[in-house]
């Protein structure tokens, strides 16, 4: 580990390893976000779309690397696509989840005060699933990781990952020991930030 992170690989590795999770989940939760409010809020939206994620969800991303290779090569476009599968459907199911649950009686209430569709959306439906957003996006977090693993395995050339599998090929295990300490690492301290962040912008839940 001392090696790794002297020779300055380290470095080279968790900054790629935390770009493409990050640019994974905030697409990911993005897209969950937006579709989450819209099925969870019209009826016919969700008729349509629901199902088709139903059926989707539970498809683990590590079944799309072979998939991945075949349709992006080697490119980063795949490794993001799959961190992306993996924290959409969390993000996108909790999201509906708690905009089904939110008090009709407020709706009822603002429609009658004259609130517009827009004012409705952004202040009462989404503020009102804030919470149910927020343990989701805390969820997808960890998954993020996890389909990292996915993620480097089809094909790549730099990061935590792809450097466990190197040690392993080379049976250095200190060096896969190490790989997964400053994964594991990584993953908890982001863990721990999200958690304390959306404890002070939820602090109502």
């Amino acid at each position: 580990m001392i090696e790794w992170i002297r020779s300055g690989q380290f470095a080279i590795d968790l900054a790629v390893s935390v770009c493409r999770v990050v640019i994974g989940f905030v697409l990911g939760a993005s897209i969950g976000v937006l579709l989450g409010v819209l099925t969870g809020q019209f009826q016919l939206i969700s008729s349509f779309l629901s199902p088709i994620f139903h059926i989707l969800r539970p498809i683990p991303p590590i079944a799309f690397v072979p998939i991945v290779i075949l349709w992006f090569g080697l490119s980063e476009t795949g490794k993001i696509f799959l961190v992306f599968w993996g924290v959409f459907f969390t993000v996108w199911l909790t999201t509906h989840i708690g905009v089904q649950k939110i008090d009709r009686g407020l709706i009822r209430a603002a429609r009658m005060l004259g609130t517009t569709k827009r004012r409705m959306l952004s202040e009462i439906v989404l503020l009102g699933a804030l919470p149910y957003i927020a343990v989701g996006l805390r969820t997808a977090v960890s998954i993020s990781f996890y389909t990292l693993v996915a993620a480097e395995l089809a094909g790549s050339f730099a990061g935590i990952v792809y450097r466990i599998e190197i040690a392993q090929q080379n049976l250095q295990t200190g060096q896969v020991m190490g790989g997964l300490i400053a994964l594991g690492a990584v993953s908890f301290i982001a863990d721990r930030s999200f958690a304390a962040a959306t404890q002070r912008l939820v602090w109502w839940r």
